[in-house]
């Protein structure tokens, strides 16, 4: 079965760090451009971090830039979002995917679309 597998996510303090894992099973994300994005209470979901297929370059929204870093492990199938110095504002849900959309090196809001592997979500939650 194919599905990509969440985890890492959790209630912390302003400041703090949190990973966040997204699984991959029954295919193998060497190649993929991989998105992680984010859906906050009443909010739009909005693209927070991309790592393309072909060189693994990197790509942020602003308000995240310099705190949070996406990378991948392919001995481990897995895609990662190390996120430092959180603020309450990234409290959200957020989403890992076999799908990016880019304006001007900025991650976009995406909804699903066919052919494309969504993870379930994984909840955090930052405190003041």
């Amino acid at each position: 079965q194919v599905q990509l597998v969440e985890s890492g996510g959790g209630l912390v303090q302003s400041g703090r760090s949190l990973r966040l894992s997204c699984k991959g099973s029954g295919f193998s994300l060497v190649g993929w451009t991989m998105g992680w994005f984010r859906q906050g209470r009443g909010n739009q979901r909005e693209g927070v971090s991309c790592i393309t297929g072909t060189d693994d370059k990197t790509y942020y929204t602003d308000s995240v830039k310099g705190r949070f870093t996406i990378f991948r492990d392919t001995r481990e199938n897995t895609l990662y979002l190390q996120m430092d110095s959180l603020e309450v504002e990234d409290t959200a849900v957020y989403y890992c995917a076999t799908a990016c959309s880019l304006t001007a090196g900025i991650p976009q809001p995406r909804e699903p679309e066919l052919n494309e592997y969504w993870g379930e979500g994984s909840q955090v939650t930052v405190s003041s």
